[in-house]
């Protein structure tokens, strides 16, 4: 698989890249050997480029990967290996918080340094109020722990901020032919909006990468309508996508490369409307639009669907100002 250069840096990724939070125990919860094996199962299709994050708890699953890929008897796998790029980010909004982030993903993945660190899901108003924890980036990049940094968000005005901003090697946006999870001030925003903020940041030279392609899950039905969309953008240049199954994975490749048939979709009927715990903010916007009132809020205050009456119509996840439900 071609790699390219993410923006000025000299990490070469591929086109698509693996997130991991799937197969953790925020979603499917898989058992670490199956998960690892899904995540050498990529690599050794030819996806290089890994993301993850301190609160994914998924570090377990990537440092089994890379001690079996590491210690196989082929060479290729080896090979395949030694050129894997890990993206984490961190919560933290402190300069501590964020090197303690840093250097935990560093000892859990024992590696010497991470490929790409970045300030995760930043808000708007939010660069501004975590300078500390970008201060911490910094000062890790200068002392070797982090070859790249930047930001994760779903804002627009996040993203065209990043622009005007030196330091900012990679950033890490929300983006997907619905418009579906875009954000902007306290609002919703559209995928033309955010892909004009996703020009400015390469014409200036930084790294992009995007997430969402199929908005949580919640455009697989419409599999390749949302690949072409992404995929068509030059100035996207790796698309981040969740993988919980081998065959997602298959699938993905044989879109790559034109193997897959025109018409071909997965098959997306035994998915089921979930809202993840940790990213759930209690707002019950999700709650005003569902018709068959199958969300309730549990004893810790957030949201959650009792199965037995959802009707997976996704109106919820469209109302989520913070993409908390998903489809898997």
């Amino acid at each position: 698989m071609l790699k390219v250069n993410l923006g000025n840096t000299d990490i070469s990724v591929s086109p698509v890249g693996m997130g991991v939070l799937p197969i953790g125990p925020g979603q499917l919860a898989l058992p670490l050997e199956e998960g690892a094996e899904i995540i050498c199962h990529a690599v050794k299709r030819g996806i290089n480029f890994i993301d993850t994050a301190q609160y994914y708890r998924t570090y377990p699953y990537i440092e089994k990967a890379l001690e079996t890929l590491t210690s196989s008897a082929e060479e290729s796998t080896r090979r395949a290996a030694s050129d894997i790029v890990i993206c984490s980010k961190s919560l933290a909004r402190d300069y501590d918080g964020m090197m303690t982030a840093i250097r935990e993903a560093m000892t859990q993945l024992h590696r010497p340094f991470i490929d790409i660190f970045l300030m995760h899901e930043v808000r708007t108003g939010g660069f501004e109020e975590r300078k500390g924890a970008w201060q911490a980036l910094m000062d890790a990049k200068a002392q070797g722990l982090v070859h790249a940094m930047g930001i994760s968000t779903h804002h627009v005005d996040v993203t065209e901020e990043m622009a005007s901003v030196p330091e900012c090697d990679a950033v890490f946006s929300l983006i997907n032919y619905a418009s579906m999870g875009i954000r902007k001030g306290s609002g919703a925003a559209t995928c033309d909006e955010m892909l004009a903020a996703i020009r400015s940041c390469r014409d200036a030279g930084k790294g992009v990468f995007t997430m969402k392609a199929f908005g949580g899950g919640n455009l697989t039905g419409n599999y390749q309508k949302s690949l072409d969309y992404v995929f068509s953008k030059e100035e996207i240049q790796s698309v981040m996508i969740g993988f919980g199954h081998k065959s997602e994975i298959d699938d993905i490749i044989k879109y790559l490369d034109g193997t897959m048939p025109a018409d071909y979709n997965p098959d997306v009927s035994r998915k089921k409307m979930c809202i993840s715990q940790e990213d759930c903010e209690g707002c019950g916007s999700c709650m005003k639009v569902c018709a068959s009132k199958a969300i309730f809020y549990n004893k810790n205050g957030l949201a959650e669907i009792d199965q037995s009456r959802c009707l997976t119509c996704g109106y919820c996840s469209y109302a989520c100002p913070v993409r908390a439900v998903i489809r898997y």
